[in-house]
């Protein structure tokens, strides 16, 4: 079989969508798709969505990319590229996550600083039985931080690693997660938009070759009712025009020696925590996770190294200084998530937003914020379309179609309860 092409691009809902391309298109730099994919829900329904154009043709929309970020894949005989979404008349299209973080990164750096971002994944691995139900991977050693075959007795976690690294991908860490059978995946610090596409390729990577081995990797942000939650941590800094990290004010991090760009940061996220849960919690499953307690950014507050406030001060100053955002989980679209916190964190500099105390209570019997996300996706959608100045810096076209396509799914989700709600999601997400 000669080499072809797998154009791909991450959907509205964080599905990968794409086509097979043959090895003479390797040398092309575009192909089309239809447009109105992002009128395209989980159950498959066409709806018309703001953008979308359902009513209006369904026209097509042009995938973009250039030679040098075509790649080697896990697929034999397959290169792989990411690209950017463009209407047929070559303007950037307003629906394309990838492109909302481009114009973060972009509007950061007219302030002199370029964002680096970490993600942190973490998912769950399923297995089906006789029957065809699906049920939690047989991990019977699985603990957290486990390593070793009592964690992943397929080991399908080394054939993942073995793969990256023959990709290039820069693995920061692999290890099982507090529930069994829970994983955790990280890439080490990069440019935003190459942080994202790695961790975009990287997740559909993991999943498919989880599958050759006869599981399914899930990053629902709940998907076993009896255990904890999934999230998708955003880690991030900026280097100035010297290379320094801006976020860093000495060899010494915490909440002690923030510096006021990290001040400014951390108010732009408060300020606008309830609409950020609209778009980067954005499932009905996403609010089973999002609750007190559970270590999953539900409160609007910040702390030190603290794991139940949903803005962490890393302890690490000098070039490891930096901020993890808590409350996403990987249901929502990885560039729309992280535009929205870095957009949120610029908003705060700009607006010179005051920045509340920092959280003293423990976070389980005991804490000092009284602001909290919605209790679910209805409310967390109504919070976004509220907050016009997080939408405009995002992208009012993708916060529109976002907001519609939400509204439609609590409708699709507000009878389904248990298994039925898990099944509405999982095999995409």
């Amino acid at each position: 079989m000669k080499d072809r092409l797998r154009a791909v691009f991450c959907d509205h809902l964080s599905i990968m969508r794409g086509k097979y391309l043959p090895g003479s298109k390797i040398a092309d730099s575009s192909t089309r798709f239809c447009r109105s994919t992002f009128g395209v829900h989980y159950d498959k329904d066409l709806l018309n969505a703001p953008g979308a154009m359902m009513m209006e043709g369904l026209p097509d929309m042009e995938l973009k990319w250039k030679a040098e970020e075509i790649r080697d894949s896990w697929d034999e005989h397959t290169k792989i590229v990411l690209g950017d979404l463009y209407d047929v008349d070559g303007a950037p299209l307003g629906l394309c996550p990838r492109g909302a973080l481009k114009r973060a990164v972009a509007a950061w750096e007219t302030k002199g600083l370029t964002p680096k971002v970490g993600i942190e994944l973490e998912c769950f691995a399923l297995q089906t039985d006789d029957m065809g139900r699906i049920i939690p991977y047989d991990a019977p050693g699985g603990v957290v931080y486990g390593t070793g075959p009592f964690s992943d007795p397929l080991r399908f976690n080394d054939a993942i690693w073995e793969e990256a690294e023959r990709l290039g991908f820069h693995i920061e860490m692999i290890t099982s997660e507090f529930d069994t059978p829970q994983f955790e995946y990280v890439l080490t610090f990069d440019d935003a938009v190459k942080a994202v596409d790695d961790i975009v390729l990287f997740r559909l990577m993991a999943r498919e070759i989880a599958l050759e081995h006869g599981v399914l990797l899930s990053f629902m942000p709940k998907p076993l009712a009896e255990a904890g939650g999934s999230g998708m941590h955003i880690n991030f800094s900026f280097t100035d025009k010297s290379g320094k990290n801006a976020l860093s004010s000495g060899d010494k991090g915490g909440p002690d020696h923030m510096n006021d760009l990290a001040r400014s940061c951390l108010a732009g996220l408060l300020e606008h925590h309830k609409g950020l849960a609209g778009l980067i919690a954005p499932t009905a499953n996403s609010y089973q996770r999002l609750q007190p307690g559970s270590l999953s950014g539900f409160w609007k507050n910040w702390g030190g190294d603290h794991r139940n406030v949903t803005t962490r001060i890393s302890s690490e100053g000098g070039v490891k200084a930096r901020l993890e955002h808590r409350m996403a989980d990987a249901s929502s679209n990885p560039y729309t998530a992280t535009a929205a916190v870095l957009q949120a964190s610029l908003l705060g500099l700009e607006n010179g937003y005051s920045l509340p105390p920092m959280e003293t209570g423990d976070g389980f019997e005991k804490t000092d914020a009284k602001e909290s996300t919605a209790m679910d996706l209805k409310g967390a959608t109504a919070d976004l379309k509220a907050d016009t100045a997080l939408c405009n810096a995002v992208g009012d076209m993708l916060c529109a179609n976002h907001v519609y396509m939400k509204e439609q799914e609590v409708k699709k989700t507000r009878d389904l309860e248990g298994d039925a709600l898990r099944d509405f999601y999982v095999h995409f997400v």
